[in-house]
């Protein structure tokens, strides 16, 4: 699956929390539609057909991204947990080739 941009995935988030946020204020059409375009938008972009699990989908790629970043910065690698092996305790891929 295509992962959208860090930056990207935020604006749109944060477009839409800010949106259905003032919903109540403004029932205007167009706010409503702009509102129904991002929640399709973040569906597509996460791979989920709710909007509440498309939220929770994007908080999740944002979070790994900023600790990816972060550990760059580091100089550290970071292990995804879709890396790491659910039948032991051991990463797959790079990091288990390269254990002590």
């Amino acid at each position: 699956m295509l992962m959208p941009h860090p930056a990207t995935l935020r604006r749109l988030v944060e477009e839409y929390e800010s949106l259905v946020a003032h919903e109540g204020e403004q029932s205007d059409p167009h706010t409503v539609r702009r509102a129904q375009d991002l929640a399709y938008t973040l569906c597509v972009s996460t791979g989920t057909r709710d909007i509440r699990q498309a939220l929770e989908a994007a908080r999740g790629q944002l979070a790994a991204a900023q600790a990816t970043a972060t550990a760059e910065l580091c100089g550290k690698r970071v292990i995804l947990l879709s890396e790491t092996d659910s039948h032991a305790s051991r990463a797959s891929g790079y990091a288990a080739l390269h254990e002590h």
